[in-house]
């Protein structure tokens, strides 16, 4: 695509306060174009907006046309692509709409255009272009960057926009509004991709506007969006920008310090996040079935991500046995005599008991196959990566191109249904959010919890349901409901939070070898899907003893909460049958009821979840579970309104 940056601004009040600041630290910089000042990392603005593209061109005024023509030479940045549009002062320009114009016809440009502010500054130097270009290509219409304002940041500084989230269609556009007129706090800066076909809207646009004034791209957008109701589409950029022409030298110097600061802060703090093993107190396993189910993340177990910005991998090609040349290699950079170059990586760590590759012989790859299975957790680092960078994609947001090392840790015992997989792609998701600047807005919760099941399902194949990533996400205890007519509607159940002040014991146990756990799920789904009335009937009845529980919850009603309990085994049981459950479950569960123990499975199998009120029976019990070889527990409910741990959550 070709891209045409605007620098054709007269003297403002950044250019004028330079010329008579009294310090002498900018004499230097006294008459230098907005777009030649230093930027980010003491690189020219313009430097870097010219090199996203390989056709520019800038359109300037007869008064700064010298200044870029000595860049351009200084560049080998062709000079014939400088176009002058003929002013020389605030009064006689022709206005940004019209200067854009002038190129096109100038230089009788027929494809479709990108327009960029030559004196923008941008907060990230790394975001792909790439995924712009993609991204406005498959939308049929025009499209506008846009950011999240900053909180220091005022609407009636910026053209607003409101995005449709679904479609990412613009609705409505207003430049500069004041307070309170609108909402939105969507931001549109001077970074627009305009089709082939829409160029003639300049010269409409032109036609209507005589002042010169009047021909800012803000209106613009107004009269193609508000009026003429033409389809623009909206893609944000998690990054912040700023105009320097619409600053004075301290906010000038202010902004490029924030920026600045911001890139050198980034690769110096890895980002760690935690997601919580989850325990399935009511309905399960009816949450894959329209019902309604109650969980609990627990503070035992988690599972760890931490993401830290990669440092760029010297590598060494010996000129003398390579044939290609060293500009073709991939984003490849000369260095040192053409045999050195950088490449940014992306690098995703292996666990070292996880994710084994050598083992001690081949009864220990039997035995540790056997217990833990095939795969380990850098297939999910993966696959969350994969479908982050799709997600973002589709949803209209600019991704930078910061490379990153991603490693894991879990204590989370495999095999046993806790949620361990669900858990590391979760942590992964809450890592790449806050690695990118992905705030709740663009992806909320309900849709977040989607997201980790189709990470799981489409990419993986792994059979699972929406409960252990919803309550990963929300964490602590939540109510859902997943009806069909909310699933249909919206796209995802209901999901309240409740409150976990005073929750009483629960105790958890798991197999040590889950090998004989059982194959929970079965043929309960094909039977479900062809209407037989008995699983049916078991789904709504699960989803019945949900809401009682709930209530038996919100009132403490202990024992209440303790009976259902054992009603939700109870016909699971006779759904799933003893053979689908398997022995390892069985034998565990007829053990905690010898102590007049509630108990039932809080997930796929593997492990039994239980109340016992009375505390010396708790305690026996518990040896009695350890007798067996299971490891026992009383949980910790985790309560992200009152726990910290060492990562960030």
């Amino acid at each position: 695509m070709i891209c045409i940056v605007l620098v054709a601004g007269h003297g403002t009040v950044l250019e004028t306060q330079i010329k008579y600041d009294d310090t002498g630290l900018y004499s230097h910089l006294t008459g230098v174009p907005k777009a030649l000042l230093p930027g980010i990392g003491g690189k020219k603005i313009l430097d870097f907006w010219r090199q996203l593209f390989t056709e520019v061109y800038l359109v300037t005024n007869a008064d700064k046309y010298k200044h870029f023509e000595r860049w351009a030479t200084a560049n080998d940045f062709p000079v014939e692509n400088i176009v002058n549009d003929g002013s020389t002062t605030l009064e006689d320009r022709l206005g940004a709409v019209a200067d854009l114009q002038l190129v096109i016809h100038s230089r009788r440009l027929q494809d479709d255009i990108v327009v960029i502010a030559g004196d923008m500054l941008c907060a990230d130097q790394n975001f792909d272009i790439a995924q712009v270009i993609r991204f406005f290509r498959s939308k049929p219409g025009e499209l506008i960057i846009y950011y999240e304002l900053e909180e220091s940041e005022k609407s009636s500084s910026r053209g607003i926009v409101e995005v449709c989230p679904d479609s990412h269609r613009i609705s409505r556009f207003l430049e500069k509004p004041h307070d309170g007129v609108i909402q939105s706090r969507l931001a549109s800066v001077v970074f627009y991709c305009i089709q082939r076909d829409s160029l003639s809207f300049l010269s409409d646009f032109i036609k209507m506007q005589p002042r010169a004034a009047d021909r800012s791209f803000g209106r613009f957008w107004e009269w193609l969006i508000n009026e003429k109701q033409l389809d623009v589409f909206g893609m944000k950029l998690p990054t912040g920008f700023q105009l320097i022409g619409q600053v004075g030298l301290s906010d000038y110097t202010k902004w490029l310090t924030h920026y600045s600061n911001k890139q050198l802060d980034n690769p110096t703090k890895p980002i760690t996040c935690r997601s919580y093993a989850r325990v399935g107190l009511i309905g399960n396993p009816s949450d894959g079935f329209n019902g309604k189910t109650i969980a609990m993340t627990i503070s035992n177990f988690w599972a760890e991500v931490t993401l830290t910005e990669s440092q760029t991998l010297v590598g060494h090609v010996n000129t003398s046995t390579h044939n290609h040349k060293p500009q073709n290699l991939h984003r490849g950079r000369r260095v040192q005599e053409s045999r050195y170059f950088l490449f940014p990586l992306q690098v995703l760590v292996p666990h070292p008991l996880n994710d084994p590759t050598e083992f001690g012989s081949l009864q220990d790859l039997f035995c540790i196959s056997r217990k833990e299975g095939y795969l380990g957790g850098l297939r999910l680092l993966q696959a969350t990566c994969k479908k982050f960078y799709q997600f973002c994609s589709k949803q209209g947001i600019a991704l930078t191109k910061q490379n990153f090392t991603l490693k894991y840790d879990t204590n989370i015992p495999r095999q046993v249904g806790l949620a361990g997989s669900s858990a590391i792609v979760s942590a992964t998701l809450k890592c790449l959010m806050k690695f990118y600047n992905i705030t709740d807005n663009d992806l909320p919760k309900p849709i977040r919890a989607n997201f980790i099941l189709s990470v799981e399902t489409d990419e993986l194949f792994i059979t699972a349901g929406l409960q252990d990533r919803v309550v990963q996400v929300y964490e602590g205890l939540v109510f859902m409901d997943f009806s069909k007519t909310l699933m249909e509607d919206q796209g995802y159940g209901n999901y309240v939070s409740m409150d976990m002040n005073g929750l009483p014991p629960f105790w958890l146990a798991y197999l040590s070898d889950p090998s004989d756990s059982g194959r929970i799920h079965s043929n309960v789904r094909q039977r479900w899907l062809s209407g037989e009335s008995a699983v049916v009937e078991a789904m709504e009845t699960f989803a019945a003893l949900t809401d009682r529980a709930r209530a038996a919850i919100q009132t403490r009603d202990w024992s209440t909460l303790a009976q259902l309990m054992d009603q939700n085994f109870e016909l699971r049981r006779t759904i799933y049958t003893d053979e689908c459950l398997g022995p390892g479950n069985l034998k565990m569960v007829q053990l905690a009821k010898q102590f007049g123990s509630s108990v039932k499975l809080p997930g796929s199998g593997g492990a039994v979840v239980g109340l016992c009120l009375d505390n010396a029976r708790l305690m026996e019990m518990r040896q009695a579970f350890q007798e067996a070889g299971c490891v026992f527990c009383v949980i910790g409910p985790y309560n992200p309104s009152i726990s910290t741990a060492s990562g960030q959550h």
